[in-house]
């Protein structure tokens, strides 16, 4: 048997220093036993999936040293490698397994499962929906049937008793059949859901292991379900354990820059980040902490990974990086780096037409676009001193600006200017007045090249840590404060 792992990330947003965790142990696990490791894309989120995305999945893993035998830049022989290009296949094993009674087409409607959950609540029970919740009177079916109404293909589920999955780390572990739902196998656009799409994916491109993050625990018996149902064999199953805040709680942006770009941006060598998630939960032989991916490859083992909760310590990665940018580089290989990091010539070219028009001495470059070779700027309560917006307006208005910038598909000029100029009128504010907060929060200064300008030039990761950055130096938005603002920014309908 050929071992055969895989990821497979959704090309919906920036790619996550999680989604490097599982493709760097899939790597080193298919390695390890001369396998082969396959990337696929996950783009059944049609509303959200973008080619930019997915462009930058490849080049982000590939920057880590993170190298796929098959994927869909690659080919292979087991391939379309992006499920929107399976899209007939999905539809025809959900129709199947209808066939075999093992999955009903639901007419219910958004409202009518808002109503069951409910009631399900108020009665007290603690449980999934299940297929006799959601069965319809074949009158009601047949008129919706009639009247080409929407409808998902969903899985039939036990009502009771318990479930045995067995994992790599943690053994059999039993599970309860009254916490899983009837799982959507089949959206109303026709689109698969990632359960569907999974187990048929893993079976077709015959994937021998599964690694990934332990939140699919509960997924797990859906998917064991499925393969019983397909007549197939499961493949074996390995749940890592999650990358966790110095809090312990889920790594997530609010409390961490979780995109791999954003380390780029900030000067982190991909050595030391590939290291730094390495040790996520693994270690060494040795227990050295500083080590090469292929010192990694050569001693892998997968039953050195520890069920703890790793935590992702930016400091300690800090660290980390030091190490390597003294031991590990001489004095012409840093200026290398830094020359390909942030004084490249696509970069240069980018700033100099904004920095040229402000220019008297060429002295005055370093002054006006220093800050695009900064990671964090070192603003204070101070910096916002001055400017008409204070107080809860100030928070409010940076906390709107960067919700809208979390939600743009498109990361240009036009649609930067537009998504802020929308915030600006919802919260009846001049432009200017609105933009001075960002300038500081983008640029250290309210004096500075066009802040669009700027964040188009310095991307949507460091743009958004420092707008993130800028909140908290002025407080912060609590939980209930969260609410209120939250509760705010969709009646400007966002």
């Amino acid at each position: 048997m050929t071992v055969r792992t895989r990821i497979a990330p959704s090309p919906t947003g920036d790619p996550h220093v999680g989604t490097a965790y599982i493709a760097l142990f899939n790597l080193c696990f298919a390695r390890k036993h001369g396998g082969k490791f396959i990337l696929r894309i996950e783009d059944t989120d049609q509303t959200r999936s973008t080619v930019e995305s997915e462009q930058v999945i490849f080049d982000s893993l590939r920057w880590m040293g993170l190298e796929w035998d098959e994927g869909p830049d690659v080919g292979g022989d087991f391939g379309p490698y992006r499920q929107s290009e399976r899209k007939d296949d999905y539809r025809q094993y959900a129709e199947l397994l209808i066939d075999k009674g093992h999955a009903f087409r639901c007419y219910r409607t958004p409202e009518e499962l808002t109503e069951l959950r409910a009631g399900l609540k108020e009665q007290g029970y603690n449980r999934a929906l299940k297929p006799f919740d959601l069965e319809l009177p074949a009158d009601i079916v047949a008129e919706r049937k009639a009247q080409g109404a929407p409808f998902v293909i969903r899985m039939n589920v036990p009502e009771e008793g318990k479930v045995d999955i067995d994992d790599m780390l943690r053994g059999t572990m039993e599970l309860d059949w009254a916490l899983v739902d009837a799982q959507i196998l089949l959206k109303s656009d026709g689109m698969p859901t990632y359960h569907l799409a999974n187990v048929v994916d893993d079976h077709l491109m015959q994937i021998t292991h599964v690694l990934r993050g332990e939140e699919w625990i509960n997924s797990a018996p859906k998917h064991k379900l499925l393969y019983q149902y397909f007549g197939w064999d499961m493949p074996e199953l390995c749940h890592l354990p999650l990358l966790r805040n110095p809090d312990k709680s889920k790594l997530s942006k609010r409390k961490n820059p979780t995109s791999i770009l954003y380390y780029q941006r900030m000067g982190y060598l991909p050595e030391a980040l590939t290291n730094y998630l390495g040790r996520m939960g693994w270690s060494m032989p040795d227990e050295s902490e500083k080590f090469s991916l292929q010192q990694m490859l050569d001693n892998f083992d997968i039953q050195r990974v520890s069920l703890g909760g790793p935590i992702f310590d930016v400091e300690k990665l800090s660290w980390l990086n030091g190490l390597w940018i003294r031991e590990d580089l001489s004095e012409q290989e840093l200026a290398t780096r830094l020359q390909e990091w942030a004084f490249n010539s696509e970069n240069l070219m980018k700033i100099l037409p904004h920095a040229q028009k402000r220019m008297e001495t060429l002295s005055d470059f370093a002054p006006l676009a220093g800050f695009f070779a900064s990671g964090i700027l070192p603003i204070t309560n101070k910096s916002f001193e001055g400017e008409k917006l204070q107080g809860d307006d100030l928070i409010r208005a940076l906390q709107f600006a960067l919700w809208k910038l979390e939600n743009l598909r498109t990361w240009d000029r036009d649609e930067i200017f537009a998504a802020m100029k929308t915030v600006s009128d919802g919260l009846d504010l001049k432009v200017k007045d609105f933009f001075a907060p960002l300038f500081i929060a983008i640029s250290g200064t309210a004096a500075s090249i066009s802040v669009i300008d700027s964040m188009d030039i310095l991307g949507p990761d460091m743009s958004r840590a420092r707008i993130r950055h800028a909140i908290d130096v002025l407080g912060g938005v609590g939980k209930k404060k969260q609410k209120a603002l939250e509760k705010a920014y969709l009646a400007l309908g966002n």
